[in-house]
């Protein structure tokens, strides 16, 4: 009998190229989902896997963007079936017993599994996926679009909803993230001030396309105090830089997975009750909500389409910010 195989892009380990291969395809079991993968966004969390700046278990299959078709189902899975389209997020699984498992934080969990880290991801033809963490993705998106909102969507909504009800926001690094939080942000009525590196003319461009008020260089001040910023990019740097952006009692929120070292920076740049806060990892609850919320603004995930097989090119142009929106593999 012929094993059937599928193709992946793997990560062996740190500081080490994607290298592509194919695999007996794996068999569901449990709760666990088969997927057929259609689409899988890059993220930049995969870069620091490339880096060595987050654990995973090499060698691993990056990617927790999928949109994916359920082709087999383990004996416990539930609430989807055969030929389903399912979206798979960071959170792969959460031990369902821990403190915060049991208070609704189960983004903090203590013995979690994540996506294309600790457990295969989406680079791949094909994928397996608890159907008790899948989420159900809405009809008016298409598999390329909807994939970046399973990261870049889901984080930035954590984000944003961590930031309050502030009127005036910034955004720190505009790049897959920052572009569908603008789009929610604008619609709720706020004004989105976006912050991009030095001299990136194309993404502030960008930015003002989609509404945004203000769009200069990371290393400016705004021309209106912000109530709250969000950073999305991983630079530590920008943290001194945002507390000055805010004005009494805002919020600087980092939303990153990994960042570089915050330098020192004055008392009283944080004083009269500025904060810092990040975000980490998302729920389930997350996920329902951001995704019953995005075709009513609605949202557009701008995204560039690019093969599998060129994936590694893909996450060195993520690296360079050469592109406008978010980057989604199509196997």
């Amino acid at each position: 009998m012929t094993t059937a195989m599928m193709k992946a892009m793997v990560f062996e380990g740190p500081g080490q190229p994607l290298r592509a291969c194919e695999r007996p395809m794996p068999v569901p079991e449990g709760p666990d989902l088969l997927l057929e993968v259609c689409a899988c966004g890059v993220c930049r969390t995969d870069l620091h896997f490339a880096d060595g700046e987050v654990y995973a278990r090499y060698p691993v299959i990056p990617g927790h963007e999928i949109v994916g078709r359920v082709i087999a189902m383990g004996e416990q899975a539930t609430g989807f079936t055969l030929g389903d389209r399912v979206g798979v997020p960071w959170l792969g699984r959460s031990c369902g017993t821990s403190p915060y498992c049991c208070s609704g934080r189960e983004n903090l969990c203590d013995d979690p599994v994540y996506t294309g880290a600790t457990r295969d991801g989406g680079y791949a033809s094909h994928v397996i996926a608890d159907s008790r963490f899948c989420l159900s993705i809405p009809d008016v998106y298409g598999d390329v679009e909807a994939a970046p909102l399973l990261c870049a969507g889901l984080i930035g909504y954590r984000a944003l909803v961590t930031a309050g009800e502030a009127k005036v926001l910034g955004l720190y690094g505009f790049g897959g993230a920052a572009h569908i939080v603008a789009q929610v942000a604008i619609w709720q009525g706020r004004s989105v001030h976006a912050f991009t590196r030095p001299g990136d003319i194309a993404a502030q461009a960008f930015a003002r396309s989609l509404g945004c008020v203000e769009a200069i260089d990371s290393d400016q001040l705004p021309a209106a105090l912000l109530d709250a910023a969000i950073i999305f990019a991983p630079a530590g740097p920008l943290v001194p830089l945002a507390l000055k952006a805010v004005r009494k009692g805002g919020r600087v929120v980092c939303a990153g997975i990994h960042m570089s070292e915050i330098p020192a920076f004055p008392y009283a740049d944080l004083w009269e009750e500025r904060s810092i806060v990040s975000i980490a990892n998302l729920t389930r609850s997350d996920g329902r909500e951001f995704l019953a919320l995005a075709p009513q603004v609605p949202v557009h995930a701008h995204v560039s389409r690019v093969a599998l097989g060129d994936a590694g090119e893909a996450l060195q142009a993520l690296r360079d910010g050469r592109f406008q929106g978010a980057a989604v593999l199509v196997p």
